[in-house]
């Protein structure tokens, strides 16, 4: 089904200085994990920009290798890659909501962060969606982690802290 639909792609975007991603990758499924980073690794260098890759144990340890990377090194972008295909137990339901929540979390804090983390019912799924001929999922989230760092940028540095501002000069009472 997923064959026949048409998608959008927004047009590549560019950047007026050096930009930098890190791919972290959950490589539980190696050959899906190989292909997202493949369509990932191909799509940030489209748009001219760099990338590191680490690997992590598994997709729940995903946003946690991010955060760290985003307090202590020096990435503009992130994209999270793995792959969760549901099994008989409910542990399939606490990976996909607890990595994607930890990811939009990451996000809402301003971190731009492309997900490719893919959640499905079976390997079939998983494969139609890694292949970099197909749906290239990998290309997509490292599409839209640099869409976000450019709208990061178009918009500039944080204005500073919330509340209230010092006086600039103390007032003195006669």
């Amino acid at each position: 089904m997923a064959k026949a639909e048409q998608h959008y792609t927004m047009p590549r975007g560019s950047f007026d200085r050096p930009a930098k991603a890190l791919i972290v990758v959950a490589p539980y499924y190696r050959d899906i994990a190989d292909n997202l980073i493949a369509g990932a690794t191909a799509e940030i260098e489209a748009w001219g920009a760099t990338h590191d890759l680490i690997e992590v144990p598994g997709a729940l340890e995903v946003p946690t290798a991010i955060a760290m990377a985003a307090r202590m090194s020096n990435y503009d972008a992130f994209v999270a890659l793995g792959c969760v295909i549901r099994g008989e137990t409910t542990h399939y339901d606490t990976v996909c909501n607890d990595s994607s929540r930890g990811i939009t979390l990451l996000g809402l804090q301003g971190l731009c962060i492309g997900n490719g983390i893919l959640t499905v019912e079976n390997r079939k799924q998983a494969e139609v969606r890694a292949d970099t001929k197909d749906q290239n999922k990998g290309g997509g989230a490292a599409a839209a982690a640099l869409h976000l760092l450019t709208l990061s940028r178009k918009w500039g540095a944080p204005k500073g802290a919330v509340g209230f501002k010092p006086a600039a000069e103390e007032i003195k009472l006669a």
